[in-house]
């Protein structure tokens, strides 16, 4: 019986019965693997016997054909065999996991994605499927982090030690989750100077850690994806056991393309965090509250929600954070720039937050503040704080195009002293007309990071002026730096006086944002050191950076808070 398939240079699968007349010379899959990044055969035809490990006709186009081994464990024992397959055909089959096979055609190096990642296959002339019992290959069980995958390319492998999941942004694009040894991935510019020998480090324990999990497709915008199955995508954090799968490399990266579905367990939310001291201040990066034209109209906005319907969800999700963290001040970013009426987002917003009979108040700064899309503003409990003297806002040189103009503004707790409130949003990363020292210097601080240091220099001078007019030493700046906390921005501000909260509260390993599988915090509070001694608390609510973003508005269940943002909101806690 003839079994036909579309193969690379017309190759046919045959059944054993039409094997060749003269037995081909077998070698092992080890000697096609070689030691090296590629294999030292390349170009030469081969003939190779194994079984067939895992099958992914429509999703990478091919399969795996693993051996017994050449003994050396420095050369993988597998090989990839491309096989187009049609769906529709009905002439014969598809090589089966767990059955031998023999494969007789040329060695290459297959260029496959980004980044000039190359796996080593055998472009087959024919497949002949062998007679006798045949069992998958045993995994090779790994405890840690491989010193080289190269050498297990191609092969089944278990994780035997605990994977932490450390990015989620890829699920839903390519079917690919960001995992790691030893815990999560930090940003390393999060905890180490960017070129210190310390952020080498980091670069380079971030790289052996790094594990992608994918689901055996090259599909953008799967409708389905086989290790997920109908459970929600996990969060940032958690820890998956026994992970099985194929060690492939493509786009840049070795990955494990997952034989089966994950074991995914539950990880319950965090619960609003709660801080010492009888003065609470929060910040909040609101991801885009755009409102349309304020009347029901305008949709899609240019930022934020595209219905009416999702703004309702995203105002719910915000509404419940903002009420859940109980503070006297908070300071907002991403607010539509749109004034003070009663038509604006941050009008209603409050007036959102008020729908249950609560006194939040917002700072009217009568303009602005800054000719951005977007700004920073102010809110306050009535009942709690009372503002003093007027607003200040800090203009020119970065802050207006670039960076979000600040927002200051002295309160006090009833006869107590007043300390001063300052909202920041430091221009972000992204390279859009950036020139110059703008541009990305290959640093990982992306671009603007000069701009964004010029912003930390001209803010701590202004503040140094007393723009409100109190003469209060006790001050905080905090917001969303865009930087950070070993960045140029955020450390120059350190340098200059100015104190790190969760230093001073001693929080171990904070963080508010998630990105491209790497942890660390954009959202900064900075402490004049007058407003330090009496700190007593501070912490973050991790409800969002860990959160995938099918549980925001647009998806979610906007009853419940979570990823109400892409940033985490942070709380301190004084007593003045």
């Amino acid at each position: 019986m003839l079994l036909r398939r579309t193969l690379p240079a017309t190759a046919l699968l045959t059944c054993a019965a039409l094997a060749h007349a003269q037995a081909p010379r077998v070698i092992a899959i080890g000697q096609v693997q070689g030691t090296g990044t590629a294999s030292p055969l390349v170009g030469q035809t081969v003939t190779v016997e194994g079984v067939v490990t895992a099958d992914f006709p429509q999703g990478l186009g091919g399969f795996f054909l693993q051996d017994g081994g050449d003994g050396d464990p420095a050369s993988s024992d597998a090989v990839f065999v491309p096989m187009a397959f049609d769906a529709n055909a009905d002439d014969g089959e598809v090589p089966q996991v767990g059955q031998r096979y023999r494969v007789r055609g040329e060695v290459t190096e297959l260029e496959l994605g980004r980044q000039g990642s190359r796996l080593t296959a055998i472009t087959a002339d024919d497949i002949e499927r062998l007679g006798g019992a045949a069992s998958v290959p045993a995994p090779v069980v790994l405890a840690a982090a491989p010193a080289d995958w190269e050498a297990l390319e191609g092969m089944r492998v278990r994780i035997g030690a605990p994977l932490t999941v450390s990015g989620t942004d890829q699920v839903e694009r390519f079917g690919e989750l960001t995992t790691a040894f030893e815990g999560r991935l930090w940003q390393p510019s999060e905890v180490a100077a960017p070129g210190s020998e310390a952020f080498q480090r980091v670069l380079e324990d971030n790289a052996r850690r790094r594990l992608t999990l994918d689901d055996g497709s090259g599909e953008r915008d799967p409708k389905s994806i086989g290790w997920l199955g109908t459970q929600p995508v996990p969060r940032v954090g958690t820890v998956l056991e026994d992970v099985e799968g194929i060690v492939d490399e493509r786009h840049g990266s070795h990955r494990l393309q997952l034989t089966g579905p994950l074991a995914l367990p539950t990880a319950a939310y965090p619960l609003a965090p709660r801080v010492p001291g009888t003065l609470k201040i929060a910040a909040f990066n609101l991801e885009n509250l755009f409102n349309g034209d304020g009347r029901g109209g305008g949709f899609p906005t240019p930022r934020g929600a595209k219905t009416p319907a999702q703004l309702q969800a995203q105002l719910a999700k915000l509404v419940a954070t903002v009420r859940a963290l109980d503070a006297d001040v908070a300071a907002l970013m991403e607010l539509e720039n749109d004034g003070y009426g009663p038509e604006s987002s941050l009008a209603q917003f409050v007036a959102a937050l008020n729908a249950r009979g609560g006194d939040w108040r917002f700072v009217d700064a009568g303009e602005g503040p800054g000719p951005d899309t977007i700004r920073v503003g102010l809110i306050y409990r009535a009942s709690r704080v009372t503002p003093v003297g007027k607003p200040a806002t800090l203009t020119g040189g970065p802050f207006g195009d670039r960076s979000r103009v600040p927002l200051a503004q002295a309160f006090r707790r009833g006869q107590g002293p007043a300390f001063v409130v300052v909202a920041n949003h430091f221009k972000s990363k992204g390279c859009s007309e950036a020139t110059g020292a703008d541009q990305d210097q290959g640093d990982t601080q992306g671009c603007w990071n000069a701009l964004r240091l010029d912003s930390a220099h001209r803010l701590d001078a202004w503040l140094k002026q007393d723009p409100t007019g109190q003469g209060s030493a006790m001050k905080v700046i905090l917001g969303d730096f865009n930087a950070y906390a070993m960045e140029d921005p955020v450390r120059w501000l350190r340098e200059a006086g100015w104190r790190d909260a969760f230093a001073v509260a001693k929080v171990k390993q904070p963080y508010s944002y998630v990105y491209n599988g790497l942890t660390g915090r954009l959202d900064h509070a900075l402490l004049s050191p007058a407003l330090a001694g009496r700190l007593r608390g501070a912490a973050e609510w991790h409800l969002n950076a860990d959160s995938a973003d099918s549980a925001g508005y647009p998806h979610g269940d906007p009853a419940q808070p979570w990823r109400s943002s892409d940033h985490d909101p942070l709380l301190l806690g004084f007593d003045l």
